[in-house]
């Protein structure tokens, strides 16, 4: 199974130590193509070296070659709005996880997309129980 995990990286790397934790814990269910979301070095300047062009087509073909795409969803994120919206269109199963926030709520085009899964949760425990749900699903 191919996972192409996204989460917000020039929107915000507030969450990744989190997203490092998802990804450990979604490697267990197969190759995550998109690991450098958790990379604690990277910041929100992204990635050193690469163009946009380059950094922009390896994302899509990560997408084509992804069974599924699981996205952490609750720093806004252009480029993951893309993703999802990418994803959807080639027939990809979508996992949206959403960290429940005081006087935050999320983005309606997520949340009211019926195509897309979206679970709320509280703490990483519960963020994990998601996934495994998730992947119980797709038996």
């Amino acid at each position: 199974m191919k996972i192409y995990f996204a989460g917000s990286i020039r929107g915000g790397r507030n969450d990744k130590e989190l997203y490092l934790k998802l990804i450990q814990h979604l490697s267990t269910y197969g190759q995550v193509l998109t690991e450098h979301v958790g990379d604690i070095n990277l910041t929100e300047f992204g990635e050193d070296g690469p163009s946009d062009k380059w950094i922009f087509d390896r994302d899509i073909s990560w997408i084509e070659e992804a069974d599924i795409l699981i996205a952490e969803v609750s720093t806004p994120s252009l480029g993951v709005g893309y993703e999802l919206a990418k994803a959807e269109l080639l027939g990809k199963k979508i996992l949206c996880l959403y960290r429940n926030q005081k006087n935050k709520r999320l983005s309606a085009m997520i949340n009211g997309n019926q195509y897309m899964i979206v679970k709320n949760y509280f703490s990483i425990i519960e963020a994990k129980k998601q996934i495994d749900e998730f992947f119980t699903g797709l038996d």
